[in-house]
């Protein structure tokens, strides 16, 4: 268009020097011959003789000699620019212009020609895409957020075996309750009659126990009714908001049903939770607001997070562990530490700062921060004292505080964290440690270590990614209204990952640890009898294998294997708080299963 718009100038340009230009009489015909009869095109400014950078209208004249080509010069190299212009040079001048313009002009209607149906196609394109995209503007519910989902379809089963007796143990640690001198079918609560001395007077299978249930078979009975073939679904929708550019506000809708499954760690055993599983409080297929927090930058390094619905993973610079976060088992989506990264969700801020690599995260959340009503407050043996009177960093509140400090560079890091978790947060549940150590975890309030550390290969190959982690949980009870003084759990985990395995876009991986598990425990003097000795320990492995099928879809078949899940139960010992404790390591108990997840992003 440039060029058009300098033709259209030049006739006006042509006119106004018409007055100072050599009258008819003055003419030099024999020079304006000379210039017209030069054969050869100037092509750089160079060749000029007369022409010098520092004349004003250097740039001007070099435009038209190398960008147009439309410039011609004397038969002695000069292009004489000081001189008046005549009315024939500048016919020379313009026609040699317009000769290229018209060479330039048919070459273009050549190539409109020859892509003709192209740029029809094209065109009609454009125009719908402008249709498209006004229509969307006049339609959309924010210019500033992004939706995003997710759905997962589990289906799979569980098997049993060993021949594992079950014991008094069940009775204490949420299978069953009692009542006066008689057990109960399992309610998941502990009733003591009185004020829960004189436990082991209530004990003796000669004293009230209901027919079949003590001494029978744990093993056999799982064993005749497992198989069982299970079919859940988890809904992620997620709403993600910036009004800057650099600060995040998130608003997670979460539904599912997995609440009875035994994938939802709602099942015989608890280890076999997964971290995709979930379910409302307010029942099976019931939407809520799993997430809402608001994230922003202060300065260069700072990064602050608050909302009324925040996980503690959310608050952290840095993730400990290259391992998946959503395959099989939950237990291994913690990072080998599962009370320190607890992941406990509740009302909370926190803030993280980041500099070459390093990082340090501090964060505090309240399970129980929506709570403020003690109208419900009570006191008992094994009553919090708390329902409904939570509130923020008080006796209630279900606190949650975590200091994390990480080194993480492009492709390894390592990371030390410590937790400190007040008793009623309610953090362990079943998919992260044995029924013991879970007791304890939910009547103590918890001080734990975490180390981390991960390494991934710059290039997939043969290498998998490393992910390994240790944790190690001191639980205290300052309560006299309960069994324990204090109590010490442990847990670890190696995860392994190939990326693009057997094909480009599908990851192969495995993982081997001990879920929490109680590794020493100090009773009340009512319980010292012998009560020290622990064989809580249990092994857990799962492999899988996820084909990416679209980039939105994948499919992922997964075998696992639970080696004691009862830990200590598995023992089915008949005095748990008082005479010979034994470990009956003729007792087995074990579990393995298999699921296929279908997971599809949109």
């Amino acid at each position: 268009m440039k060029l058009f718009h300098q033709l259209l100038v030049a006739p006006a340009a042509l006119g106004l020097l018409a007055p100072v230009a050599a009258n008819a009489t003055e003419l030099n015909i024999n020079g304006v011959s000379d210039y017209a009869a030069t054969g050869e095109q100037v092509t750089s400014i160079t060749q000029f003789s007369d022409v010098y950078p520092t004349d004003w209208a250097y740039q001007a004249l070099s435009n038209l000699i190398e960008r147009y080509g439309c410039v011609a010069g004397y038969p002695n190299g000069t292009y004489r620019g000081n001189r008046a212009m005549t009315r024939f040079e500048a016919a020379a001048l313009l026609n040699a212009c317009l000769d290229r313009v018209t060479e330039v002009t048919d070459e273009l209607k050549r190539l409109m020609k020859e892509f003709e149906k192209e740029l029809a196609i094209l065109k009609g394109r454009v125009d719908g895409l402008e249709a498209r995209v006004g229509e969307l503007e006049a339609t959309q519910f924010s210019t500033t957020t992004k939706l995003k989902g997710q759905a997962t379809f589990v289906i799979g089963a569980n098997s049993f075996g060993g021949d594992a007796k079950q014991g008094i143990d069940d009775y204490i640690f949420g299978t069953a309750a009692y009542s006066g001198n008689s057990l109960q079918s399992a309610s998941g609560d502990v009733l003591l009659p009185g004020e829960g001395r004189g436990l082991s007077r209530f004990f003796d299978p000669g004293e009230g126990f209901r027919s079949g249930t003590y001494g029978t078979k744990r093993a056999r009975a799982a064993a005749a009714t497992s198989g069982a073939t299970s079919f859940n679904y988890d809904l992620r929708l997620f709403l993600d908001t910036s009004f800057t550019g650099k600060d995040l506000l998130r608003t997670m809708l979460r539904a599912g049903n997995f609440g009875s499954s035994a994938f939802g760690a709602g099942g015989y055993v608890g280890l076999e939770g997964m971290e995709t599983a979930f379910e409302e409080p307010s029942g099976a297929n019931s939407v809520g607001v799993n997430r809402l927090w608001y994230q922003f930058p202060i300065g260069s390094n700072f990064t602050a997070t608050v909302g009324g619905v925040v996980r503690q993973d959310d608050m952290l610079a840095v993730w400990p562990s290259a391992y998946p976060a959503d395959t099989v088992l939950d237990f291994f989506t913690y990072a080998g530490a599962p009370a320190t990264y607890n992941l406990g969700l509740g009302a909370g801020a926190g803030l993280s700062w980041e500099s070459n690599d390093f990082s340090i995260s501090a964060n505090y959340l309240s399970t129980n921060g929506s709570f403020s009503n003690p109208g419900n407050a009570s006191e008992g043996l094994f009553d919090s004292g708390c329902d409904g009177a939570g509130g923020i960093a008080t006796d209630c509140a279900g606190s949650n505080g975590t200091v994390q400090i990480a080194y993480a560079p492009e492709n390894w890091g390592i990371a030390a964290a410590y937790n400190y978790t007040s008793k009623n947060a309610g953090t362990l549940y079943a998919g992260n440690g044995t029924p013991l150590a879970n007791s304890f975890t939910s009547n103590g309030n918890n001080s734990s270590v975490g180390l981390s550390a991960w390494w991934s290969p710059e290039e997939a190959g043969w290498f998998p990614s490393i992910s390994a982690g240790w944790g190690y949980n001191s639980i205290t009870n300052g309560e006299d209204t309960f069994i324990f003084r204090s109590a010490t759990t442990q847990s670890w985990y190696l995860g392994l990952q190939w990326a693009d395995a057997f094909m480009k876009g599908n990851t192969l991986g495995m993982a081997v640890g001990q879920p929490t598990f109680v590794t020493d425990v100090s009773y009340r003097n009512d319980f010292d009898q012998n009560s020290n000795f622990v064989a809580d320990g249990n092994y857990a492995w799962e492999w899988w294998y996820q084909f990416q099928v679209t980039d939105n879809i994948s499919v992922t078949p997964a075998i696992y294997y639970l080696s004691r899940p009862y830990g200590d139960l598995t023992n089915g010992q008949s005095r748990p708080f008082g005479g010979d404790r034994q470990n009956n390591s003729d007792n087995q108990f074990n579990n393995f299963g298999g699921l296929l997840k279908t997971t599809f992003k949109f």
